[in-house]
């Protein structure tokens, strides 16, 4: 996911609620002109309200979504040049953004001029993409679809918004088959296949056990990867340092051990700034959607591999040595509780080499669970177990004698993260392969990874892998031998999946068994369809109820449910014989052959992938966006009971699905 998108998602979701009630504030229209020597130009105006602006087409990486052209279609035509604008770019310094950025206020018109090579075959199509701001807050991207015919007079302006109608005949059997009928706002959908039921759902009462699981989940994974983070050769040596410097500063001990808890205070403050602001910025919607975005997946694929080779030692990842130099000195020119906080934050970035991939691992984590605060919680437990020990150091200073000694430890619990970053650099990869369909890391091959990875790990616990930082191992201490053995024994428990055995303890990271080509194992659940109108139209014709999973491929909860609750022998039964299931993939990026253009929050979008079908049909119908969500409905898209999210229990799934089921008979 590229930086521009990344840091626009604050700005959609702090701005949704307050705009969503608002008229458009941009005024598009566009017309076809034919110049005195017989060319023709394209002229694209927009009229803005006072106090708003729409950026230029040249913006800097990081700063907002520039406007941009994309013509999808040209026939009879070619393009001379780009658009031009002769209205005034102002240039000035955005505060939101904290760069220079240049932007059009009141009016701005561009000018695309063609060349025309078919007259009578002539045709031109495509949309602008743009992005509004005020001083305050800013709109989410938009965009401004445009067509012209071959008589020169625009075809399809879309001045006005539509909503998208989904043929439902029992005889539709595929998406491809599912074209948009454009209906006026006051317009219902053709049928109660797309009705919301989003107050249905609410008279029923949600079921929240998701929000609270996962909260606490992602606080333990937070400060377990605390715990790691302290064993590490950036991390452990601070310690004694640290707190022998606060015990000398002070000739009183008990200031001495105040400001070392309140430097343990301030490392707890930053790192939960630091997840505040990633929830502020984010939310659960976007960061669930970007943890599940293809290219995002790619990018923290390769980040990992990276970090993976700086533990294994072939060359060391550090920031800028102006950026700790500056803090050290912020921290000795100042006193009191800002130079602690100065030091805190020296600590913070002087360690980023060992805790980047930590912290990084643990956010995309927070992400895929959808929980509101879930950054803000990890961060929180990440940085509760980093600075328990400068706190107790200075309460129990003999303990220091105690400590062991930074050695060749160090960096062997290091080369045990690499290999571990690089278990995970697969399971993005992963996401990535099954989202575009490339059946690159189908399940077999994953495990084979996984195996070798941690086979070598075993090894080289033992002694029998040397790295480039190691020292001679002289001996083996009881606990690398544990860990071998532990090592061995997870690589020897995924070799029977190579024949298709569940293996539910990493469910949650392994491709679905679907991907595997060789499986001896029968006992696992499949979605009879992975398309709703098919779907439906089956179950009308079987009257039957159905199961609608909304999933992904980058879900691992969903992953965690399929293998922990759908192979439970009661739940197998009634979703294979009584419902029809069908699971629908908000990731997945195969195009749709025609973009269905949809309103929501009084903006237009196009939905091009059926990933975008399927999300937006959670969100209009169902009022939700995290997954795995799972609703029951009748053959006409009447809500038979509550939705149900993660939860690991069988036996109250299979309540759920009876409950609906005897719903469905009355």
């Amino acid at each position: 996911m590229n930086r521009i998108f990344a840091l626009l998602l604050p700005l959609w979701l702090i701005s949704v609620a307050a705009f969503s009630q608002i008229e458009e504030p941009f005024t598009w229209s566009s017309k076809l002109e034919t110049s005195p020597g017989g060319e023709k130009q394209i002229v694209f105006t927009v009229e803005m309200e006072e106090g708003w602006h729409i950026y230029g087409t040249n913006i800097p990486d990081g700063g907002p979504v520039a406007t941009s052209f994309v013509f999808e279609n040209i026939k009879g035509a070619k393009l001379v040049g780009k658009p031009v604008s002769k209205d005034k770019l102002i240039t000035e310094y955005d505060e939101q953004f904290a760069m220079k950025l240049s932007w059009y206020a009141r009016k701005a018109t561009f000018v695309q001029k063609l060349k025309v090579t078919d007259a009578k075959g002539f045709s031109v199509s495509g949309y602008i993409k743009y992005m509004g701001c005020n001083d305050k807050s800013c709109l989410p991207p938009a965009e401004y679809p445009f067509s012209f015919g071959e008589k020169g007079t625009e075809a399809a302006a879309a001045t006005k918004p539509v909503v998208a109608a989904f043929a439902t005949d029992s005889s539709v059997q595929d998406a491809a088959a599912v074209a948009p009928v454009a209906n006026d706002t006051s317009s219902t959908l053709v049928n109660n296949l797309w009705k919301p039921v989003i107050s249905e759902l609410h008279s029923f009462g949600e079921n929240s056990v998701s929000s609270s699981t996962s909260g606490w989940l992602i606080f333990l994974y937070g400060f377990l990867g605390g715990l790691l983070a302290l064993m590490t050769p950036c991390v452990w040596p601070m310690i004694p340092m640290t707190v022998s410097f606060f015990l000398k500063r002070s000739q009183e001990r008990r200031k001495a051990v105040s400001q070392a808890i309140t430097y343990g205070l301030a490392i707890i403050v930053i790192y939960l700034a630091l997840g505040l602001l990633i929830t502020a910025f984010f939310g659960a919607s976007a960061l669930n959607e970007l943890s599940t975005n293809a290219v995002f997946n790619l990018i923290f694929f390769a980040l990992l591999v990276l970090f993976a080779v700086s533990f294994f030692g072939a060359f060391e990842l550090v920031l800028p040595s102006s950026w700790t130099t500056k803090l050290d000195q912020k921290a000795d020119a100042t006193s009191g509780i800002i130079s602690i906080f100065f030091m805190a934050f020296t600590l913070s970035l002087v360690s980023f080499s060992c805790t980047g991939p930590i912290i990084g691992t643990l956010l995309v984590q927070a992400a895929s669970m959808g929980d509101l605060f879930g950054p803000a919680v990890g961060m929180f437990g990440f940085a509760l177990a980093l600075a328990i020990p400068f706190a107790l150091f200075a309460l129990f200073p003999t303990w220091l004698k105690q400590m062991p000694k930074s050695g060749s430890w160090l960096n062997s619990v290091k080369v045990v993260l690499g290999f571990l970053e690089l278990a995970l650099a697969f399971k993005f990869f992963s996401v990535a392969d099954l989202a575009y369909g490339w059946r690159i890391l189908d399940r077999e091959v994953f495990l084979s990874i996984w195996i070798v990875l941690f086979f070598l790990l075993g090894l080289y616990l033992l002694g029998k892998l040397k790295l480039p930082h190691d020292s001679d191992l002289k001996f083996v201490s009881v606990p690398r031998l544990f860990m071998a053995m532990i090592s061995f024994s997870f690589a020897l428990y995924m070799v029977p999946g190579l024949w298709g055995a569940p293996l539910k303890a990493i469910s949650a990271f392994s491709p679905p068994l679907i991907t595997q080509d060789f499986n001896l194992y029968k006992d696992e659940v499949h979605a009879k369809f992975d398309d709703y109108e098919a779907g439906m139209a089956y179950a009308r014709q079987n009257n039957k109820p159905v199961v609608v999973d909304f999933t992904g491929f980058g879900c691992v909860n969903c992953r965690k449910m399929e293998a922990a609750v759908w192979t439970d022998a009661r739940v197998k039964k009634l979703l294979e014989q009584d419902y029809v299931l069908i699971s629908l993939y908000v990731d997945n990026k195969k195009p749709l052959p025609v973009p269905i253009v949809v309103t929501e929050n009084n903006k237009e979008r196009k939905l091009r992938t059926l990933g975008d079908k399927w999300s937006y049909l959670q969100r209009y119908k169902f009022g939700a966006n995290a997954q795995p969500y799972y609703v029951l409905l009748t053959p006409d898209g009447e809500i038979l009971g509550p939705a149900y999210t993660f939860d690991e229990n069988a036996s109250r799934f299979v309540q759920f699905l009876e409950a609906g089921l005897a719903g469905f008979r009355k």
